[in-house]
């Protein structure tokens, strides 16, 4: 894949982790849990640290952001799998990490190949 491709490609996986962001911070239960709140806010923080050099076309400054911050994304990934099952067992945020595993997994393949 070229830079533009890498970059699309992840952008469309951000797609989902932006679903998962919206579900958790919407949920009563991070009203209650401020490790969940972190989990949102940093989901957030990585998807809008990106929007600009998407907006702009900058694929090479999308991809060194989003490289910078990958270990970010992951720790949060890895935080929201270890509190899930704590905070709630119900389908919804079983399946909210399982598709924020998914992507975040996918984007790492992605920087793998470099």
């Amino acid at each position: 894949m070229n830079i533009e491709e890498k970059a699309k490609k992840i952008d469309g996986l951000l797609s989902h982790v932006w679903m998962v962001r919206t579900f958790l911070k919407h949920s009563e239960e991070a009203e209650e849990d401020d490790e969940l709140n972190e989990v949102f806010r940093t989901l957030y923080d990585y998807m809008l640290a990106l929007g600009g050099p998407m907006n702009d076309g900058d694929y090479e400054k999308y991809l060194k952001m989003a490289k910078k911050k990958l270990r970010k994304l992951k720790n949060t990934t890895a935080l929201y799998l270890e509190i899930q099952p704590e905070i709630s067992s119900h389908t919804n945020f079983q399946m909210a990490a399982q598709s924020l595993k998914l992507s975040v997994d996918q984007i790492v393949e992605i920087f793998e190949g470099d």
